[in-house]
């Protein structure tokens, strides 16, 4: 049976306004971000799914408890849910790297895929984590809704495993991913359906 996975990146964090990269540092949401999380229950508590799981990073963690809190469910932590590691640019902007390292830029800008910055988590291993949590979450539940919040880069990194979208592309197919906005996939074994991409979670659920 199939089931459908509702994939929710988190809430705004105190590091977006600059386009600081997280990755796997643990950062705190900004009051828009809680606002955010909020928003997020109210869409989960129309949408009705029957668990909520969520990555490990306080920003996930915190984004998801108002949604599970709704649906009097217990909030289910996966660890391969968690951010992709950035390597030499974890906590920078793009723009403090280019200043010391323009060539790393170059390559990630290039091909972020066999470009990734040094020290980082290659991105087929982030993919294929994360493709290989969400199928066993859809394991679990077959013929059922499930809240899955995660992390930007992760999300659609792991579209990409799911989909068949060669991972190279993944910053241009998938630009990004706005925060507590909802992706829904169906997922039926091996066989993988987008059903929407981005809704914000301010909006109307509607059944698919």
């Amino acid at each position: 049976m199939v089931a459908r996975l509702l994939l929710a990146r988190h809430g705004q964090t105190e590091w977006h306004a600059e386009n600081r990269y997280a990755g796997s540092s643990d950062v705190a949401l900004t009051e828009e971000g809680l606002r955010q999380a909020g928003a997020l229950a109210e869409f989960a508590a129309a949408a009705g799914p029957t668990a909520v799981f969520c990555s490990p990073q306080s920003r996930a963690r915190r984004t998801a408890e108002p949604s599970a809190e709704a649906l009097g469910l217990p909030l289910r932590v996966v660890d391969e849910l968690r951010e992709v590691h950035f390597g030499l640019l974890e906590g920078r902007t793009r723009d403090e790297l280019a200043a010391t390292d323009p060539d790393a830029v170059a390559r990630f800008l290039a091909d972020p895929a066999t470009g990734a910055f040094p020290g980082s988590e290659p991105p087929g291993d982030a993919a294929a984590r994360g493709a290989k949590a969400l199928r066993g979450i859809a394991a679990e539940v077959p013929g059922e809704t499930v809240l899955v919040v995660a992390h930007n880069t992760l999300i659609r990194l792991t579209l990409c495993a799911l989909l068949g979208i060669p991972l190279e592309t993944y910053r241009t197919v998938f630009p990004r991913l706005d925060n507590a906005a909802v992706t829904e996939i169906a997922i039926d074994g091996t066989r993988t359906g987008l059903l929407r991409l981005n809704q914000q979670a301010g909006t109307r659920y509607w059944a698919p």
